[in-house]
């Protein structure tokens, strides 16, 4: 089979419903909309989640917690990841984020002790675990704090 071969199975597409066009169409007249009410007026309809009155769901649940405004967030980048670096580089956001290892440059970092360092390298993130920033220093680089 080739690309130029495919078509849709045997009844899977549906001829469209012609309305308005005439009375021996079965869509003609009313077209479907049956006589008076709301619906069977132009722009007519409720909005979605109206109940006709009844109070609507999204407003029966409960409602919890909240929205911290002022939480940072934080890319995390696990240590095992610098490995990618040459021997004595200094790790900035920008050259992570050239490298992939975050989206943006301007996303805060959180470097994290996952996994092992086996180079000295001078690492910049806005923020650090405790057994990474160690884990930095004992393969003889430097955890540097923006």
């Amino acid at each position: 089979m080739k690309l130029h071969e495919l078509k849709p199975a045997q009844g899977a597409k549906r001829k469209a419903k012609r309305v308005g066009r005439g009375m021996s169409s079965g869509h003609g007249k009313t077209s479907g909309r049956g006589h008076k009410g709301q619906k069977s007026r132009s722009g007519g309809g409720v909005r979605p989640g109206f109940e006709g009155g009844q109070m609507p769901l999204q407003r029966r649940i409960p409602k919890r917690g909240f929205t911290n405004i002022f939480k940072k967030e934080y890319s995390v980048v696990n240590l095992e990841r610098l490995n990618m670096f040459e021997e004595g580089s200094v790790i900035t956001p920008e050259l992570m984020a050239e490298q992939g290892l975050v989206k943006k440059p301007s996303e805060r970092i959180k470097v994290l002790g996952d996994g092992e360092l086996g180079k000295a390298l001078t690492v910049r993130a806005h923020k650090f675990s405790k057994t990474a920033a160690e884990r930095i220093e004992a393969a003889g680089g430097k955890a540097e704090v923006i």
